[in-house]
């Protein structure tokens, strides 16, 4: 379908080789979240944060964040590449350079930055590269996509804590980049809140079994 299509694409294109895209989305998105009820694209009431979170499937990491109480909306994209609006399947070909992210939209007084940090961690193994389990390429890819200096910091934190930890329980080296949120561009409309329409519907996420601290970056600043 694409030229240079390779199946489980395991390098990142450079812009000059990732697909063109279009100036506009090629999909709308629903305008609320299935299961919270609330709307999934912004602007967001005031007071809310936004965290962007890369950790596999984005179908099973989507489902992990909507249930933590505190969270107010929840929503899947595409982010980190270069192909403007793409598509999944676009995504998937490994001619966008992006990942598949998850949204999360949440209250910083019901729960913390830290708090959403550890759950991200511990619903996947960080050291696979461009993999988690059997899904295999870029778009698997492990990454966090700040919005302030102070995410940034707290995450890049919470990655030295969580390395010390899992290269104690035998694993290797974190592969997960923590970078400042580019673009992000929504995915399409069934893939939003995909383990709520489809109950029995696969869910790629696992993690390593190995807990992450919590509370490092506070006593660090």
């Amino acid at each position: 379908m694409f030229p240079n299509h390779h199946r489980n694409h395991l390098h990142l294109p450079t812009p000059e080789q990732a697909l063109p895209g279009r100036p506009s989305p090629a999909h709308a998105i629903p305008d609320r979240h299935t299961v919270l009820g609330t709307p999934l694209s912004g602007p967001y009431p005031e007071g809310l944060e936004v965290a962007d979170f890369g950790l596999g499937c984005f179908w099973g990491a989507e489902r992990k964040f909507w249930q933590t109480p505190g969270v107010w909306t929840t929503l899947v994209g595409y982010q980190g590449g270069h192909t403007p609006h793409p598509t999944y399947e676009e995504v998937c070909s490994g001619l966008t350079g992006h990942a598949e992210v998850v949204r999360v939209v949440f209250d910083p007084s019901l729960v913390s930055y830290e708090t959403l940090l550890k759950l991200f961690w511990e619903s996947h193994d960080p050291t696979q590269g461009n993999r988690q389990g059997n899904d295999v390429g870029t778009q698997y890819r492990s990454a966090i996509y700040t919005h302030s200096p102070a995410q940034q910091s707290t995450a890049e934190s919470s990655r030295t804590a969580y390395q010390s930890v899992l290269h104690a329980s035998g694993y290797g080296p974190i592969t997960t980049a923590v970078l400042p949120a580019g673009p992000f561009y929504y995915a399409e409309a069934h893939h939003q809140q995909y383990l709520d329409k489809n109950p029995g519907g696969y869910c790629g996420i696992g993690g390593t079994g190995v807990s992450c601290p919590i509370g490092v970056a506070k006593a660090d600043s």
